[in-house]
């Protein structure tokens, strides 16, 4: 318990408060994780939107015979 004290007597008004990644940068560290985790699920979802197009176009469209493939 001595030791939260210390911290908090330190840190005064920031204590508890999330800290930036730079000074200057008014974005946060759990900003920036969620960024990070958005900007992965959005990849991967356009990575797989990106493999169904390529199914489709490749494969399901030359065989109902929507189109032709040409080589």
């Amino acid at each position: 318990m001595g030791e939260a004290k210390r911290r908090k007597t330190t840190l005064g008004e920031q204590y508890g408060q999330d800290t930036r990644i730079l000074p200057w940068i008014p974005i946060t560290k759990s900003q920036a994780e969620l960024f990070v985790s958005l900007t992965t699920r959005g990849a991967w979802i356009g990575i797989g939107v990106m493999v169904v197009a390529w199914v489709t176009i490749r494969f399901i469209g030359p065989a109902f015979g929507w189109w032709q493939v040409v080589f």
